[in-house]
């Protein structure tokens, strides 16, 4: 009977973690619709990405990067948690 109730209690102290984490979703409101931050972090990312191909093909540098279909992914990723932890946490 003891170890149902500490299991019980387990299961509930473990539920009301989970459930605390989504007490609050930051979100920007955006013509009068709320987007979340991640998403507007990510197309920042992606447009500062761009940007960065288009400077390294023109100073001739992107040969220099081999893992092209992964370096630009992680640029992404990187300057969207970024911007995300600057500005919104």
């Amino acid at each position: 009977m003891m170890k149902k109730t500490s299991a019980l209690s387990l299961g509930i102290g473990g539920v009301c973690l989970l459930c605390s984490g989504c007490g609050r979703a930051p979100a920007i409101d955006v013509i009068g619709s709320f987007f979340p931050v991640w998403m507007l972090c990510l197309i920042i990312a992606i447009v500062f990405a761009s940007v960065l191909r288009v400077f390294l093909l023109r100073r001739q540098l992107e040969p220099a990067i081999e893992p092209v279909a992964l370096f630009y992914p992680c640029v992404v990723i990187f300057i969207s948690c970024l911007l995300w932890l600057i500005f919104y946490r």
